[in-house]
């Protein structure tokens, strides 16, 4: 899968990642016709599923319940299971863990257009309204961070801080090749016989992650992907996130923000752009990793965010 720019360098740049999700399609729904709350446990933390009316249809979300709200947005083409393994740190920091599906993946519905970056973003105060929250940190991570740019500018009322990890900025020529090798072979995603698409996928994430990803987990990844395909939203994600250009958006946040990035991640150099670009916002580095790091230091990711926000609380 990995030919142009270096396949595995391109794909890393925008992850097609995902993580596990149940494999319902459909909420369940009371006699008065509102959806019924489910429950999932991640990593130890119960967390509570929902679904609210978006923008598009039904919105699906994960909410811990208690603590200080912080809001999760996901990259494609994963879900809001991306942050299974950092629900509990961030619940012992005191923090109140509320990730969404953006529309399209894991179990929201599919917008009925081709949507761009700043169209996921009004599903985040759809999800507040719900909840009776005023305003929230909002975190995301790659195309969830260029949403997060989005909601901090779009709505600021609603916003406390943000916590960008993996903003975008690179060359035009990288760019439009992106747009064709991705792009290209995610309209083109097929279902294969003996499942060999799966397979095809899991190959590539194993590739990623370079052995620092059990399998269990690996399958999860493919699970999520699947239900994007299932919405025929599999390319909308990327699609949306090469072409939102960042650079304007960068310079409209108002809110005391953070640049969490990690040296392994193919969107390092973005991060550091980023800084440039906006000396005023905080830089925390990880060191190694890649696309997966909220798999493979969710203390230290989780710990990083809790430290900013309590230094602007």
């Amino acid at each position: 899968m990995d030919e142009l720019l270096g396949r595995r360098r391109a794909m890393q740049l925008m992850s097609t990642g995902a993580v596990a999700a149940s494999m319902a399609s459909h909420p369940a729904i009371a006699a008065d016709g509102s959806p019924v709350a489910r429950a999932t446990v991640a990593n130890n933390v119960k967390m509570r599923r929902a679904y609210v009316d978006g923008p598009y249809g039904q919105i699906h979300y994960l909410d811990a319940g208690k603590g200080r709200p912080l809001v999760l947005l996901h990259q494609a083409v994963m879900t809001a299971n991306q942050f299974d393994r950092v629900f509990a740190p961030l619940v012992a920091h005191g923090f109140r863990p509320i990730a969404i599906d953006l529309p399209g993946f894991g179990l929201s519905d599919r917008p009925p257009f081709e949507p761009k970056v700043s169209d996921y973003a009004v599903v985040v105060p759809a999800v507040l309204d719900a909840l009776g929250i005023r305003r929230a940190a909002i975190v995301g991570h790659h195309t969830g961070a260029l949403v997060t740019n989005e909601v901090a500018i779009q709505f600021p009322e609603r916003v406390t801080a943000n916590v960008i990890c993996g903003p975008l900025f690179i060359p035009d020529e990288q760019r439009a090749a992106l747009i064709a090798d991705i792009g290209g072979r995610e309209r083109a995603f097929r279902a294969l016989p003996h499942a060999a698409h799966m397979n095809q996928l899991a190959e590539a994430r194993e590739r990623y992650a370079m052995g620092t990803i059990g399998p269990e987990r690996i399958s999860d990844y493919v699970v999520q992907a699947m239900l994007a395909f299932q919405r025929g939203a599999y390319w909308y994600g990327h699609n949306a996130g090469l072409t939102y250009r960042q650079e304007a958006p960068l310079m409209k946040i108002r809110q005391p923000t953070l640049l969490l990035a990690n040296t392994g991640d193919m969107l390092y150099q973005s991060a550091l752009k980023a800084k440039e670009m906006r000396p005023d916002f905080k830089l925390v580095e990880l060191q190694g990793g890649g696309i997966d790091i909220v798999d493979q230091q969710p203390e230290q990711w989780s710990a990083a965010i809790a430290d900013f926000l309590r230094s602007i609380a």
